[in-house]
């Protein structure tokens, strides 16, 4: 089973040398860490931890929008129009990793909520302008206690959530690269 286990390992290693930089290629596993082998363990799996986690921050999220009257995927969009307004819908997808079919019926019901425009650019019509209403501007004030109640809800400290968040930013770019 472990010469099974170690032909798998470095069958799999080798395929992905060009991307990986593993300290594993070049070492004999005598006895490989648990966390090496391969389960099908649904507790075992980092895809159900992000999941499953996601899932627990949507609820804190759900909770704290209703007040605002916003989803959290419209929560997003917002933040991103407070940060800079007047974006293309392609350049709020890049910034929240959607495509444009996932956001646009999204932002159609912001804008019958009164919170967004869209406008089609003059020099391009294809492309369509988001900006802020004044209800959506005033929106900000009146969201401006969620971050300290979401930190609040997750019971770490201000190091643990920064390294949390590091990780995770790491691990996004680093899955994206070999997406």
């Amino acid at each position: 089973m472990l010469q099974l286990f170690q032909r798998n390992l470095k069958k799999c290693l080798l395929l992905n040398r060009a991307r990986c930089n593993i300290l594993l290629m070049n070492t004999k596993l005598i006895n490989p860490p648990e966390t090496l082998k391969p389960s099908l363990l649904l507790d075992d799996q980092l895809c159900f931890s992000l999941y499953s986690t996601a899932l627990s921050m949507n609820k804190v999220y759900r909770k704290l929008l209703r007040k605002l009257d916003l989803t959290y995927p419209q929560y997003l969009v917002m933040m991103v129009l407070w940060e800079r307004d007047e974006l293309t819908v392609s350049e709020i997808g890049e910034r929240l990793f959607l495509d444009s079919a996932t956001l646009t019926p999204l932002l159609k019901r912001m804008e019958a909520q009164g919170l967004i425009h869209r406008v089609r650019a003059a020099s391009d019509e294809r492309q369509v302008i988001i900006t802020l209403t004044e209800q959506g501007r005033a929106l900000r004030r009146e969201a401006k206690a969620l971050p300290l109640d979401v930190f609040c809800a997750t019971e770490c400290t201000v190091e643990e959530i920064g390294a949390i968040k590091r990780q995770l930013d790491l691990l996004r770019s680093k899955l994206a690269k070999n997406a």
